[in-house]
């Protein structure tokens, strides 16, 4: 048994999938960064000085009686929150990813998709090299059959 697995874990699919995995999650994470340290800054400025990491609705108080200054400290008393701050950075960093995977299919499928070059319409002679008709039965030039 361990044998097929070594087998199977070795194939070129298993090893390719792998690969990519590790690859999204490095992805995954440079997106987290660029949303939470670079996008969402700016933006909760222009909403006001908002941090969307600590946008929260507390739906029981804990031990501590609110208002919590962040979800961690109301984390920290036992608090029940909603946290639509952190679905806002999770919906940016989703779109961010679906954008960069668009692209990426989209390069994809043109390099698939590139035309064959066409079909040719002359040839040489073997005889004289000279160009002539694809369809000729005689070259023009030297008389040769062809």
């Amino acid at each position: 048994m361990l044998k097929e697995f070594r087998e199977f874990a070795m194939r070129g699919n298993v090893i390719d999938m792998a690969v990519g995995i590790i690859i999204g999650a490095a992805f995954g994470a440079i997106v987290k960064s660029l949303v939470d340290d670079v996008i969402m800054p700016p933006m909760g400025l222009l909403l006001g000085n908002a941090d969307f990491s600590n946008m929260f609705i507390v739906l029981k108080e804990g031990a501590k009686a609110a208002p919590y200054a962040s979800v961690a400290a109301a984390k920290e008393a036992g608090a029940v929150t909603l946290n639509y701050g952190l679905l806002v950075n999770a919906v940016v960093s989703f779109t961010i990813v679906a954008f960069a995977v668009f692209l990426l299919i989209r390069t994809i499928n043109r390099l698939q998709h590139e035309k064959a070059p066409a079909d040719p319409t002359t040839k040489d002679c073997p005889r004289c090299y000279t160009t002539i008709p694809i369809k000729a039965t005689r070259c023009p030039n030297c008389t040769t059959d062809i």
